[in-house]
């Protein structure tokens, strides 16, 4: 299946801006980046070639390195390789995962500056070490970042167009939504945190008449791959990828959800494990979010980036990734998902999908604890804080995530408290309707793409 995505207007963009650039789509394995690009070039251009550099001959891969002297011998060769006829200006030439042939990534620097075509890259793990030695990375190169469907492209691929509308209405006027369209909002919200935002999954669920089997088949094929590609990367750190890798449930199920190095190496520090943080966030699998110790003016000046919390990209991979098949065998967890009476730590997946979602959105979260030394304990522990970015105005968003519907803001009203001349507004995320209270906003969780 084709879906709707938000990212086609962000690509309609830069080709409005008549290739002075070429573009960059950057994700994960499977995220839907050589469809969109297809897709793209279908509907935009004249004609495409696509360069699958998985199963490029070497005959193609060779000119980046010999023919970039002569480059009407160049596109000569592709066209003709490909069986294409290039129109100057109305094609688009794609190089898909472009890290398996690095000098075609360093090559776009002039075939843009040559100015016949357009072009879009698309690549996993593009700025690995592996990947980028021995080649200059061209400016002619701008960056896209293309995540897991949010919970609005979710819903167009449900079918269902006028509910995220209705949601933003209501979110932009402050009115609680219609009960029944909350609960049928929830149903859907709860659906995407177990089917999550990766295609193929998304695509075999609804093919399959709404069946979450079809859809754990193909997350389980994804998080093989993962695998799969971390047993590829360097060996200096190979092990300790793998030890999160496997381990992530367990480590999002702790109460503060934060990554305890010592529970995966003794003396373990923050500079041995830089590596295995770095390829995980550059793999684009997860989205890693560090301890504000003083939420001011650029949230990242007072950032420790030893205290982190290391969430996965998708909620629905983690929840196949949590269980094995046998525990999903007869169903009981999907219904008590969409029921809301799980009994495992569902804090956890919320948690995990707020944060997807708000990176989606374009944010970089934070978070913030506060340790009292007389209580030998953390006194304020708030999950999230954004920012509006504004460099005339700027103000800070706390939230605090909350899976269920009885709850204490107690360490949110702390925060508000101590810091209330930086804060635009305060936001309990949680399972019911909009409403405001003591100076709180509590917004239903799938409104969070509105934010």
């Amino acid at each position: 299946m084709i879906f709707k995505r938000k990212i086609y207007q962000q690509l309609l963009d830069w080709k409005a801006r008549g290739g002075a650039t070429g573009l960059l789509i950057e994700g994960a394995r499977r995220v839907g980046k050589s469809t969109i690009a297809v897709e793209f070039a279908q509907n935009e251009y004249k004609s495409h070639i696509l360069i699958d550099f998985n199963i490029a001959p070497d005959s193609v891969k060779n000119l980046f390195s010999t023919s970039l002297n002569d480059l009407d011998t160049f596109f000569l060769v592709l066209s003709t390789e490909y069986g294409v006829k290039l129109h100057p200006r109305e094609s688009l030439i794609i190089f898909d995962e472009v890290q398996k042939c690095p000098k075609a990534r360093e090559a776009l620097k002039y075939l843009v500056q040559d100015g016949r075509f357009d072009y879009i890259e698309t690549g996993s793990l593009i700025s690995i070490r592996e990947n980028v030695q021995d080649i200059s990375i061209p400016s002619e190169e701008e960056p896209l970042r293309m995540y897991p469907m949010d919970f609005e492209e979710f819903c167009w691929a449900m079918g269902d167009e006028q509910i995220p509308e209705y949601i933003r209405h209501c979110y932009q006027t402050l009115i609680p939504l219609e009960q029944g369209l909350h609960h049928k909002a929830m149903m859907l919200f709860r659906q995407y945190l177990i089917v999550g935002g990766m295609p193929k999954p998304l695509s075999a669920y609804i093919e399959n008449g709404r069946d979450f089997y079809a859809a754990e088949r193909e997350k389980r094929q994804i998080l093989r791959l993962y695998r799969a590609d971390i047993m590829k990367i360097d060996a200096k750190y190979r092990s300790r990828v793998l030890a999160i890798f496997d381990q992530w449930p367990s480590l999002l199920a702790k109460q503060d959800r934060r990554v305890v190095l010592r529970s995966l190496e003794e003396r373990a520090t923050y500079e041995v494990y830089e590596d295995t943080f770095f390829w995980l966030q550059d793999s684009m699998i997860a989205n890693e979010c560090f301890n504000s110790t003083d939420p001011n003016v650029g949230l990242a000046l007072n950032q420790e980036r030893t205290y982190i919390k290391c969430y996965m990209a998708d909620t629905g991979l983690l929840l196949t990734h949590a269980f094995n098949e046998n525990e999903l065998a007869d169903g009981e967890l999907f219904r008590e998902l969409l029921l809301k009476k799980l009994s495992i730590n569902e804090g956890m997946f919320f948690e995990n999908i707020i944060m997807q979602m708000l990176v989606a959105a374009g944010h970089h979260p934070y978070f913030y604890v506060h340790y009292n030394t007389d209580k030998h304990r953390n006194d304020i522990e708030i999950d999230f804080i954004i920012s509006n970015k504004s460099k005339l105005n700027y103000k800070i968003y706390p939230i605090e995530v909350k899976s269920k519907d009885r709850y204490s803001t107690a360490s949110l009203h702390t925060f508000v408290s101590k810091f209330k001349k930086r804060i635009g507004c305060a936001y309990v995320i949680h399972p019911k309707n909009l409403s405001k209270e003591e100076g709180i906003l509590r917004l239903p969780a799938y409104m969070t793409f509105c934010l």
